[in-house]
């Protein structure tokens, strides 16, 4: 086997292998994911599963920075291309519902779930997924700051309109995961809009 071939070769399966750990943590939690259970799953050893990361918690960090990079694919990245400003907002609102209606991970928003089980668990896993909540926190508050210039008249500060959305998005993803609630995704995507001081129909 060429270098270049098990380069290739290597990356494809550590791809795989990040896939298939956001998807179990996703079910289970990141602490719940255990090397075992991963290694079985795959048809490999538990050293052939580590090996590419050098650690469990590095597999687990991978895993945690792939779910965020599905998230900013979904969400954000579509939207560079547009002016800031109330209609990029309300892209934004939508692209986030749909993401939460139809989640790439079977366990629901993945951010959220890991936000509820590492918030109280000081560590390398809480620091860099307060890192990747913070970012995203500012994002938002930027994105309605942009929004707020271009509409006339007084509005509240951005920050607190951002946790009214991500408080928004944190229900939402209960009432579709838990309460399996098909009025969830419309009443949502009204709600947040409305927060935001956007058209929400007649």
């Amino acid at each position: 086997m060429s270098p270049r071939h098990s380069t290739v070769e290597a990356a494809r399966t550590r791809e795989r292998i990040v896939r298939a750990a956001v998807e179990d943590a996703s079910r289970l939690g990141l602490e719940g994911l255990t090397v075992g259970s991963l290694a079985r799953r795959l048809g490999m050893s538990k050293a052939g599963l580590v090996g590419p990361f050098g650690s469990r918690e590095q597999l687990l960090a991978a895993a945690l920075e792939q779910a965020g990079q599905v998230f900013r694919a979904a969400v954000t990245e579509p939207l560079e291309g547009l002016p800031p400003g109330p209609g990029r907002l309300e892209q934004l609102i939508d692209r986030w519902v749909d993401y939460l209606a139809d989640c790439p991970f079977p366990g629901g928003c993945f951010v959220t779930a890991a936000s509820s089980e590492l918030d109280g668990r000081p560590g390398p896993l809480r620091d860099r997924l307060r890192e990747i909540v913070t970012s995203w926190r500012r994002r938002l508050a930027t994105e309605i700051a942009a929004a707020q210039a271009e509409s006339p008249g007084r509005h509240r500060p951005p920050d607190e309109v951002a946790t009214t959305l991500i408080g928004l998005s944190m229900a939402l993803n209960q009432e579709i995961q838990l309460l399996e609630d098909p009025s969830a995704v419309p009443r949502a995507r009204e709600a947040m809009r409305h927060a935001v001081g956007l058209a929400v129909g007649p």
